[in-house]
């Protein structure tokens, strides 16, 4: 039951996201923290350190500003699959599996570089699919470029899905050499821009490389993941399995779009989980770019599958299991 009242469209279902919103956040805002020891929090890239200036050390405001970026994030999630039309049905579950994917890790609900990083990310991903068939050199992928690269300067390895963009050239587009070299260059524009801004005001570049060093390099504190989460993760990534299978046994059968957009969000999946194991100063807080895929592929599953009863179920236990992470 609890399914079937989230799949509708009316505007009910925004009224019951935002109450699961509220019920998920009500903790940061009740209690709020301060963001714990990571490099990305002791060594800010240059537009973090904007915000953490602007906000001050008030816990409260960054958990604001938080769910604030969150509730832009849902919006652009909803409306990328409305404009794309990848999943064939208007659906607001994007939004409610974001928001309950993401509160697997309450740690995460506090002012941080990620959740606006991924704002850029989700941006870059809808210029990307903008090039599908359109007539010469599209440069909507130095656009997707730009906004990695400005993701970047948050949160360091946001750049690592720069892949994503060459990637989506390959899927998209008869591989072109000024497509390439135009994405290439919106990476490294917002960096050229930051240096000739710090070499302007007579700013110690050295400080600058070594920040952005460390936020590639230094290992971040050891998350201690609860008994409660790991339940939480393993059934997730039990939905999610399924999820993936179902999609590939049916994917053939969509149109060109639809099956592009789904190879997009799946190597940015990969790309994701990559990153994750990779490299050392990424930890939990990835949740906020992996979930972006996550999201949309267990809408697919729960829209089409035609069982009513065993998604139902699947539902239910993974919403009053997050729950049960807040609470506990």
């Amino acid at each position: 039951m609890l399914l079937k009242l989230f799949k509708g469209t009316g505007p009910g279902v925004i009224f019951l996201i935002f109450i699961t919103f509220g019920l998920l956040w009500i903790s940061a805002f009740l209690d709020p923290r301060l963001p714990g020891l990571y490099v990305f929090e002791t060594r800010p890239m240059p537009l973090y350190s904007v915000i953490k200036f602007l906000l001050g050390s008030h816990p409260l405001a960054g958990v604001m500003f938080s769910a604030g970026i969150l509730s832009v994030m849902l919006v652009l999630l909803v409306n990328f699959n409305t404009s794309v039309f990848f999943i064939n049905e208007r659906t607001f579950l994007p939004a409610v599996f974001y928001v309950l994917f993401c509160a697997i890790f309450p740690g995460n609900q506090v002012l941080n570089p990620v959740l606006p990083a991924s704002l850029f990310l989700m941006l870059a991903v809808r210029r990307i699919m903008d090039s599908y068939r359109k007539q010469g050199t599209a440069f909507n992928f130095f656009d997707a470029a730009v906004f990695i690269s400005i993701g970047s300067l948050l949160y360091a390895n946001i750049i690592w899905f720069g892949i994503l963009v060459f990637i989506g050239i390959a899927l998209l587009r008869s591989v072109n050499i000024t497509e390439i070299a135009s994405s290439i260059l919106g990476l490294a524009t917002p960096y050229i821009l930051l240096f000739g801004f710090y070499y302007v005001l007579g700013r110690d570049l050295d400080i600058l490389i070594q920040d952005i060093r460390r936020n590639f390099f230094v290992d971040s504190p050891t998350y201690i993941f609860t008994r409660l989460t790991i339940v939480a993760l393993i059934y997730s990534a039990l939905m999610l399995l399924v999820s993936i299978v179902y999609l590939m046994q049916r994917i053939d059968s969509k149109k060109i779009k639809s099956r592009k957009t789904f190879y997009i969000l799946l190597w940015g999946f990969v790309l994701s989980l990559a990153v994750y194991l990779i490299l050392p100063p990424v930890s939990v807080e990835q949740v906020w770019v992996t979930a972006i895929p996550v999201s949309y592929l267990l809408t697919h599953y729960f829209v089409f599958v035609r069982r009513k009863i065993v998604p139902e179920i699947m539902f239910t236990v993974f919403y009053l299991l997050v729950l049960l992470v807040q609470v506990l």
